[in-house]
């Protein structure tokens, strides 16, 4: 029979809620969750954003979506009570530009979907399709798998410009938050392999109803005090140290084993102080390349006659030097108040106030609409640079004490599904410990 132990959780995320709710639902031992922040989610949490008449809506501090193969989320999700007819509005992959130019899939099983969306691409033209699905079907004959040290542009040579700035561009960008030239060709076909042919449906894009906070963590912190459980906001942790009779103690309190859910320079930190030989893991943790993404906030006061914004929940935009965001949220079709978009800049440069400007600009140009700027939100670290051969570090650092989040090693890049997969692979470690 287990046996009732102690375990600290320190971060509420997604990575470290993923931890909890794992642990609480199959052992039996009591958990505490720390999150330094006012509120739960970390860095995929709620935003109050206040708009033009004075009143506020929940935003989120960066726009985020899933994907159908994120099927670790899903799980987690209905576990804690959260149905995704209610809190997703899911649509097939689309990748269309405000021309009607770029790629939809349709509603059809895996890879039917796929095969189609690529034979049916608007703007390409047909040698340029043959080629991609050439190039798909090479992959897959392939395993999925390339060298350790490939980019994604080395995976891609040879292929027309059109497709590589129309679809692998901002397909990279979006799945990795890494430029091609960059980005780990490994990772990517992994991503391919999931998204495209390994599950039913698992390329359609799941854009949240409600706000990143209460879609999982926020609930989960509800969940978990419903069975018993503790979890503190505003409660940022300082000092882990080894226990004299083993252990550890997490700002002087005793616990049987830790779970290290924090951002990876927080974690970084308390490993350091903690004092222990762990200096591969910290090397490791410490050599992240970290890369910003901003999501800016913007009001259209025109809507269309069907009170939306634009024709679809999700466009993608032609992206620049000079206009930089790669897609535009709806968020008058996603739930929230009509006249709300959100544009994305992965791997973005520059200032708050001149992102903010050139987007603005950005909108008028490609979307033909007059825009308000609202709110800029920019995450200086939002997540790692997915390069080839990137040492990323392991989920053990010392007996009883374990990490988890997007930055652990896995097959995943920086995603929402990362961090929980991470989540729950360190709970399974700590179940029988």
């Amino acid at each position: 029979m287990a046996t009732h132990k102690r375990i600290a959780i320190i971060g509420g995320g997604w990575a470290g809620m993923a931890a909890a709710v794992e642990l609480a639902f199959s052992t039996p031992h009591q958990i505490t969750v720390y999150e330094a922040a006012a509120q739960w989610g970390g860095r995929a949490r709620g935003l109050a954003l206040q708009l033009p008449g004075g009143e506020t809506c929940t935003a989120d501090n960066g726009q985020h979506i899933l994907i159908g193969a994120y099927t670790t989320c899903r799980t987690l999700m209905e576990r804690v009570g959260i149905h995704a007819e209610a809190a997703f509005t899911q649509v097939p992959l689309s990748m269309r530009y405000p021309d009607g130019s770029g790629i939809r899939f349709p509603d059809w099983p895996t890879p039917w979907d796929a095969l189609w969306g690529i034979a049916s691409a608007r703007g390409w033209s047909l040698a340029e399709r043959a080629q991609l699905l050439a190039r798909a079907t090479r992959w897959r004959l392939q395993g999925f798998d390339c060298a350790p040290k490939a980019t994604v542009a080395d995976l891609c040579a040879g292929l027309p410009e059109r497709l590589l700035a129309e679809f692998f561009d901002p397909l990279c960008i979006s799945a990795l938050n890494t430029p091609i030239s960059q980005a780990s060709g490994r990772v990517f076909l992994r991503v391919l392999q999931d998204s495209l042919f390994a599950t039913r449906k698992g390329s359609q894009f799941w854009l949240p109803q409600i706000d990143l906070g209460n879609l999982f963590p926020g609930t989960a912190a509800q969940w978990l005090a419903a069975r018993g459980h503790s979890g503190y906001t505003s409660r940022r942790v300082q000092h882990l140290s080894a226990a004299p009779q083993g252990g550890w103690l997490v700002q002087g309190i005793p616990f049987d084993a830790v779970v290290l859910a924090a951002s990876p320079w927080q974690a970084a930190r308390l490993v350091a102080g903690a004092q222990i030989p762990a200096a591969d893991w910290l090397q490791a943790a410490c050599a992240l390349e970290h890369t910003a993404i901003a999501t800016v906030y913007a009001w259209n006061p025109a809507t269309l006659p069907s009170g939306h914004s634009l024709p679809a929940p999700l466009l993608a935009l032609r992206n620049t030097a000079e206009h930089p965001a790669q897609f535009v949220f709806d968020r008058g079709q996603l739930g929230g108040p009509a006249g709300l978009l959100a544009f994305v800049i992965s791997t973005s440069v520059g200032g708050r106030a001149q992102i903010e400007q050139q987007v603005i600009a950005q909108g008028q140009a490609q979307l033909g609409l007059a825009l308000q700027p609202l709110q800029t939100v920019v995450e200086k670290r939002a997540t790692f640079a997915c390069t080839p051969g990137l040492a990323r570090p392991d989920m053990q650092v010392a007996p009883a004490l374990v990490a988890c989040g997007d930055y652990i090693d896995g097959p995943y890049p920086a995603t929402l599904e990362g961090a929980v997969r991470s989540g729950v692979a360190a709970a399974r470690a700590l179940a029988h410990f």
